[in-house]
């Protein structure tokens, strides 16, 4: 089972999304407090729909916490802009952690800096653009390492 996480996530909209990501593909969602939101927000329903009775959503109420959850062999991914290793370059192994920043800002300089993170993955775009947004390139890479696991095969056909 793949994981992703999405640190301090400030949109509920972007939220609400990762929740249908999560129901659809199977992979768990873990969420760092602090929430700029809480589950009651219309925006972050709409967005999930009728998905979060699909999905398993994990809070964890720092980032410590975070890694105390996922165990110290943990192979952890942070998306950033501040490398050049292509995500879709990368092998994906089941039990992997896709690791995302918060929307305006990304992920601070301290996690980036943490030896946990196995390493730094980028998603390319054309030069001088802001960013994708989040809940977007949590689909892009989650996906990607989807297909390389091969959960294609056994997902059934709908």
């Amino acid at each position: 089972m793949l994981h992703f996480v999405f640190h301090e996530p400030k949109i509920p909209g972007n939220t609400g999304n990762a929740i249908r990501l999560a129901a659809c593909t199977g992979a768990t969602l873990h969420l760092i407090e602090p929430l700029a939101f809480d589950f009651s927000d219309t925006h972050l329903k709409r967005a999930g729909l009728d998905y979060h009775d699909l999905a398993t959503v994990k809070i964890h109420r720092n980032w410590e916490a975070a890694k105390e959850y996922f165990g110290a062999d943990a192979r952890v991914f942070a998306l950033t802009s501040h490398t050049e290793n292509n995500y879709a370059d990368e092998s994906y192994r089941d039990g992997d952690v896709l690791l995302f920043g918060t929307e305006p800002t990304g992920l601070p300089a301290e996690i980036l800096n943490d030896p946990y993170i196995a390493k730094k993955l980028r998603i390319p775009m054309l030069p001088a653009r802001r960013s994708l947004n989040l809940s977007n390139s949590a689909a892009i890479v989650v996906y990607e390492a989807w297909r390389q696991l091969n959960f294609f095969a056994s997902a059934p056909v709908s």
